[in-house]
């Protein structure tokens, strides 16, 4: 019983963190953007930017 119960309060503090976490990212693009964070191993590419070599290294 005592697992039983220590299993549901995994899925819940799980869950929890999940919704934390969709927040923070929402959060996040609303302020900063689409694809301003992803997730890492996100199936997403980045995407091609255009841009000017100028030779500059520093």
């Amino acid at each position: 019983m005592a697992t039983a119960e220590l299993f549901d309060m995994d899925k819940k503090r799980d869950g929890d963190k999940q919704k934390a976490l969709d927040s923070a990212l929402a959060q996040i693009e609303r302020q900063f953007g689409k694809g301003s964070i992803m997730r890492l191993g996100a199936d997403n590419p980045v995407a091609e930017i255009e841009a000017t070599s100028t030779g500059s290294l520093g």
